[in-house]
């Protein structure tokens, strides 16, 4: 109360990957912890990967798409993953490229792994992302994820327990028809990239205003940001693998430029949680189910898990 004004609050909510009651704990905790008014108002940032892995994607899209209605005076962003990427990709509903090239065109570059990966080749696959086309695949001699240590589930994205969650078997073209029109249109929405001019954040007790992008995997070293952003925000689609959504160590850090005009760049995708100066990665549960989902608050910067306090 008094002559300071209120900081707006921010949240950036971690990959789901199915797992609906992680999901609702979560979102219990974050409404149970921040004050309920700024709650009410909040920028809600979801940063990718709703699906995969878990078992429950249709409860997590439908939970995600009534929040408008259920919280009207938050904003909410929801930002493509390269899970759901390649879920959109299969179920037909990524834009098509800009410069009108076939889906197929994207197949060339990484032709040599169609064997091990097992490529979709049923019905619909010749116009179909080369993403869609690997997501739906099922793995040869079902090969050993290392660096997750267990299986792949079904395919290199772990589908499996997507395509069982809409009731059809794995690989299974039948999916298109299962996916009701509302997830389509989720998943048709997502956008790649989100920009914020003014968050405040707390570090180190100081509390500074800073520009805000948010990308599921983040924004790489060697490339211009402006040209990233612009590739991000037209959703170019003729790119076979979107680095933002995909890279790992070249997307890992703060391009140069940005440090210049402090720039929070805050993420998901990389199955860890890390919060280093502007760079936030907010992904510790990863998919795997005995991970929390976790969420980042600001400005307090304070992390809120699903596990944090059982709500009745």
């Amino acid at each position: 109360m008094g002559d300071k004004k209120e900081e707006r609050t921010v949240c950036c909510i971690g990959d789901i990957h199915g797992y609906y009651s992680k999901l609702r704990n979560l979102w219990s905790n974050l409404e149970a912890l921040i004050n309920p008014n700024s709650f009410q108002t909040a920028l809600i940032i979801f940063l990718g990967d709703y699906c995969d892995r878990g078992p429950d994607t249709p409860k997590v899209i439908d939970f995600l798409v009534s929040l408008p209605s259920r919280y009207p005076k938050q904003t909410h962003v929801f930002l493509c993953g390269n899970h759901d990427f390649a879920f959109s990709a299969f179920v037909k509903v990524l834009p098509s490229p800009p410069d009108g090239s076939p889906f197929s065109e994207t197949w060339k570059e990484y032709e040599q792994h169609e064997e091990r990966e097992g490529w979709f080749k049923g019905m619909g696959y010749e116009d179909m992302h080369l993403q869609g086309r690997r997501w739906a695949g099922l793995m040869k001699d079902k090969y050993y994820n290392v660096s997750r240590g267990m299986d792949y589930m079904g395919s290199i994205y772990d589908a499996a327990p997507t395509f069982e969650s809409y009731k059809v078997p794995h690989g299974s073209a039948e999916l298109v028809n299962a996916v009701p029109d509302k997830h389509k249109d989720f998943l048709r929405d997502l956008v790649w990239v989100h920009e914020e001019d003014d968050v405040c954040i707390e570090i180190s007790g100081e509390k500074k205003h800073c520009k805000l992008v948010a990308v599921h995997a983040g924004l790489e070293k060697a490339k211009g940001v402006e040209e990233q952003l612009k590739v991000l925000k037209v959703r170019d689609t003729k790119i076979p693998k979107v680095a933002a959504l995909n890279g790992r160590k070249d997307v890992w850090d703060i391009p140069k430029e940005l440090t210049e005009k402090p720039t929070i760049v805050v993420s998901g995708h990389h199955g860890k949680l890390y919060v280093e100066g502007l760079r936030l990665i907010i992904d510790e549960g990863g998919g795997y189910e005995q991970k929390p989902v976790a969420a980042i608050v600001l400005p307090s910067m304070k992390i809120i898990r699903d596990t944090e306090l059982m709500m009745g």
